[in-house]
């Protein structure tokens, strides 16, 4: 079978190209063959010649072959680059959300923030009932070197545990450095009565030591009645405990909901996916859960419903990404303060508005921090006091982006870190600060 021919006119000039080529490079390697001309279809043939002398002819094929390797050489250099510019970009194709973590080349100011200004009460810490007095040294040398003077440990108990835990405290060698709020016992639910039996547990776990009462996110969620349905936050069967605490003059620390993005689709425009991946567990649904402006209303019912009981609104109400809204529900309700735990990453995107709010309403906040972890302090600490630019917060799962110091004056951070605390919860021992 003969070969097949181009049909074409691309084709055929393709081919042709080909052959003169071919003849090209023959007229190169053979000194035989010499000038090509152009012959009548365009093409072109060379012209024989006589032999030239064996150096010229040793000289002209060393020229060629060196040519022939760099252009060799050249070719797969360039093929290589290709090669792995393709690959590079195949694997920044491939990060996910977690793995892009880029280095900053901002080059500004640092001032890290090692311990506070001021001796600080943290009103919202949590320790399990039983803290070992090895760990309670440890914890008590962490303070020393952060500036944190009282931690408020919001998970008491009641009962039994409250008064243990109370008293390994007080016979420790650091019995001033934290106090105990109790908690109500929510286990059988909220059937008739419960109100006035955990208001008449409060008062004894009062008498035992508890300076305060915290209530925790499950109270609003997940608490039931006994038909199974939902348990609001403004239940009037709790009015006794309410009461309780105006009597008492202790506060109520309650945290309320969750943020309001859990409460939104999980999808690329949630500011909280990140978390919500990461921890499922957080997602509030609607089709379980109460929306977030039905719990929020249900929390500003419960305290405009009793102004002579002080409320501390844990992590700042989850209002701290609204700061307009925050301070119309401060100015609106004079019974309630806020705490700034495990909100800092909301303040820190936002210095120029959170320090007119914190101007504003100097003395409404009190420090928190919630979950204890000693290297996290100083995030706060710097985001405070300094007016740095674009530090890091510590846990990347709250908050993707970089925080600002908000630059407080020395009257504000001392109210923020101790002042307001110490007039709000009362049992609080006052020897060790300064004005006090």
């Amino acid at each position: 079978m003969g070969s097949i021919r181009p049909t074409s006119n691309a084709a055929r000039r393709d081919a042709s190209a080909a052959e003169n080529g071919q003849l090209f490079l023959r007229g190169l390697l053979d000194p035989r063959v010499g000038p090509y001309r152009n012959q009548e279809q365009g093409g072109f043939a060379p012209v024989q010649r006589e032999p030239a002398r064996g150096k010229h002819i040793m000289m002209r094929r060393g020229i060629i072959v060196v040519c022939v390797i760099t252009l060799i050489g050249v070719a797969v250099s360039l093929t290589a680059q290709t090669n792995r510019r393709g690959g590079a970009r195949a694997d920044d194709r491939s990060l996910t959300v977690e793995e892009y973590t880029p280095r900053s080349t901002l080059v500004v100011p640092q001032h890290p923030v090692p311990s506070a200004k001021f001796p600080v009460v943290d009103i919202h810490s949590h320790h399990r009932p039983g803290l070992s007095g090895a760990r309670w040294s440890t914890i008590v040398r962490e303070m020393d070197e952060l500036n944190l003077q009282v931690l408020v440990n919001l998970s008491g108990g009641n009962g039994a545990t409250l008064a243990r835990g109370v008293q390994a405290i007080r016979e420790s060698p650091h019995p001033g450095r934290m106090v105990v709020f109790a908690n109500l016992d929510f286990g059988n639910g909220v059937t008739p009565g419960f109100g006035d039996r955990a208001a008449a547990q409060l008062e004894r776990d009062v008498a035992a030591g508890a300076v305060g009462l915290k209530l925790f996110k499950n109270f609003g969620l997940t608490v039931r009645d006994p038909q199974g349905r939902r348990v609001p936050v403004d239940h009037l069967e709790l009015n006794p405990v309410w009461e309780m605490c105006a009597r008492l003059d202790i506060p109520v620390l309650i945290h309320t909901g969750e943020p309001s993005e859990f409460s939104q689709p999980v999808d690329r425009y949630n500011e909280r996916w990140l978390e919500l991946i990461v921890r499922p567990g957080r997602r509030l649904p609607s089709d379980r859960y109460p929306s977030f402006e039905v719990i929020m209303a249900e929390r500003d019912r419960l305290f405009e419903r009793h102004p002579e009981t002080r409320f501390i609104a844990a992590h700042m109400g989850w209002h701290a990404n609204d700061l307009g809204r925050l301070g119309a529900m401060l100015d609106r309700l004079p019974n309630v303060v806020v705490e700034t735990g495990a909100i800092l990453y909301e303040l820190g995107r936002q210095p120029l508005a959170a320090r007119a709010f914190f101007a504003e309403y100097a003395d409404r906040v009190l420090f928190g921090k919630d979950s204890y972890a000693a290297d996290e302090f100083p995030y706060y600490w710097r985001t405070f006091e300094t007016r740095d630019e674009y530090f890091d917060y510590y846990r990347r799962y709250h908050a993707f982006w970089k925080l600002y110091g908000i630059g407080l004056s020395d009257d504000i951070l001392r109210k923020v870190y101790y002042e307001n605390a110490l007039r709000v919860v009362p049992g609080i021992p006052r020897g060790a600060f300064p004005t006090f």
